[in-house]
């Protein structure tokens, strides 16, 4: 699978489930942040692990300078989820915290959509893009068995 396809689609799948805490009116219960917490630690280790430091090693400076801010972002997003796991979800802090994150989630995946893979199209060939996408799919199988079992199913 093409690296970035893989990426939107992980992508997709936290959409959807930010979608079921919208269509609760912003509720979700703990099984459901699980899943989001689990999508999210997945996605994020295939990138810090595989993708980042590809792009680091052979991209421009410029693609350097957005994958610095993307880690960054992750920083913060890590932050989220650890504050978040550790409330109740019938702490009132639960829902507006969770929100915040959504938001913070959704720029980020903007930004990487919209700047960060058009400039590694650009600047990676197709077949090192599907090499790597092949090492990212294999990787996201072992660390989701590892970690998280069949929690995103």
């Amino acid at each position: 699978m093409h690296a970035i396809e893989l990426l939107l689609d992980d992508h997709e799948t936290v959409a959807g489930l930010f979608d079921r805490v919208r269509a609760n009116k912003g509720n979700a219960d703990l099984s459901l942040f699980q899943k989001i917490r689990a999508a999210i630690e997945v996605h994020k280790h295939i990138e810090e692990t595989l993708f980042y430091p590809k792009l680091a090693d052979a991209g421009d400076d410029e693609l350097k300078e957005i994958v610095d801010t993307a880690i960054e972002n992750h920083r913060q997003v890590n932050l989220d989820l650890d504050e978040l796991g550790e409330l109740a979800d019938s702490d009132e802090r639960f829902v507006p915290r969770l929100k915040i994150m959504m938001e913070d989630v959704e720029q980020h995946a903007e930004e990487e959509e919209e700047r960060l893979f058009p400039l590694v199209e650009n600047q990676f060939d197709e077949e090192a893009l599907e090499e790597l996408g092949a090492k990212m799919e294999e990787e996201r199988t072992k660390y989701q068995a590892d970690n998280y079992g069949s929690i995103l199913l």
